[in-house]
């Protein structure tokens, strides 16, 4: 499965549009996590348990919309996008999603 954050990749023809494709998952932090972090907001530094955090939750949500690209049809999924919001007091969405398209292989 081809994943792409632009509209068209170059030597390859689009042959059938099939649509937005996506996939999400909500994260909470881990309250020994969130402890260690909040020192770390005091003295500096990267909060590499949220990077962590993020970088998992950036994967399940990939793979989610690649299995509903793959359900449909698709060999590729173009302009593909992320967004998070916050959906309670210490949980956040990750939400991926982009087009799922044919394209000729070659």
């Amino acid at each position: 499965m081809l994943i792409s954050n632009i509209e068209i990749v170059p030597g390859h023809r689009v042959l059938r549009h099939l649509g937005m494709v996506q996939g999400n998952t909500v994260r909470a932090k881990h309250v020994g996590k969130d402890i260690l972090a909040g020192f770390k907001n005091i003295f500096g530094g990267e909060l590499t348990a949220y990077t962590e955090l993020l970088s998992e939750a950036r994967e399940e949500a990939v793979a989610r919309m690649v299995a509903h690209a793959q359900a449909i049809g698709a060999n590729a999924v173009l302009n593909v996008r992320f967004s998070t919001s916050s959906v309670t007091a210490g949980a956040a969405e990750l939400f991926a999603y982009g087009t799922a398209v044919v394209i000729e292989e070659g």
